[in-house]
């Protein structure tokens, strides 16, 4: 199983004293450092999401990264065409289609694929067409399971966030159980199936009951733990938790 790292957060505490001048001579952390340290901690992949209000990637960290790192790009981007005009410059490996709401925090909840269908379905057609992946995030219900498949993705990543943000085990299992029929429908139906949001060193062992999961992308817990052993050894504490192997 492959482990993708998200390093939003690194740019997160950069822009938190150099939101006006990214690249001054004093900022710091260095989001690209930082892909570098995740690298050399295990990670298969680096994720990044450039937001159309630039809170914390700049379009200048994502060709940096892009340019210099030696494993795949994932690039999580909204459906918009100022977003497509950068995946198409970038060329990532991968791209991640997910919602964006300038009030959220972080992404909360997945990409309403069958309600935004024809968006949804021509984005996945012109980054194909540039030879880019394309990944849709998504709530674990059915109807997503089935959109995602009718739009050309070659991936879904289950959204692992209600799981993770249960309160009852009771109710953690309910969402695993969710979670595990989408995965079995998802692979069922030809689609690569990954999952993200909310995972951590204390749940990963009960996210990788669900079947049939090829990669697992996680950033915030990552990130955290790195403010007390360094991002390589974070990583590293991370890949050990995942099984092996592509």
């Amino acid at each position: 199983m492959l482990l993708g790292v998200n390093i939003d957060h690194i740019a997160t505490l950069r822009q938190a004293r150099y939101a006006g001048d990214h690249q001054c001579h004093n900022a710091e952390p260095s989001p690209l450092q930082a892909a570098f340290d995740a690298v050399d901690g295990g990670a298969d992949s680096i994720t990044i999401h450039v937001r159309g209000d630039r809170r914390h990637m700049q379009d200048s960290d994502a060709r940096e990264i892009r340019a210099k790192i030696g494993v795949p790009l994932n690039l999580e981007m909204g459906v918009t065409d100022e977003m497509l005009a950068l995946a198409l410059e970038l060329k990532p490996a991968f791209a991640c289609l997910v919602p964006e709401n300038r009030r959220e925090i972080t992404t909360e909840g997945g990409l309403d694929v069958a309600g935004s269908f024809e968006a949804t379905r021509a984005a996945v057609v012109r980054l194909q067409d540039a030879g880019i992946r394309v990944s849709l995030f998504i709530d674990p219900e059915p109807a997503q399971i089935e959109a995602s498949v009718a739009a050309g993705a070659e991936m879904v990543e289950l959204h692992t966030g209600a799981f993770a943000n249960a309160r009852e085990d009771s109710a953690a299992e309910a969402e695993l159980d969710r979670l595990a029929a989408a995965a079995r429908a998802g692979h069922a139906a030809g689609l690569q199936v990954n999952a993200g949001h909310g995972i951590n060193y204390g749940n990963i062992a009960r996210v990788l009951t669900v079947p049939h999961l090829a990669e697992l992308n996680i950033g915030h817990s990552i990130i955290a733990r790195s403010t007390r052993v360094g991002l390589a050894a974070a990583v590293r504490e991370m890949r050990a938790l995942i099984p092996a192997g592509g």
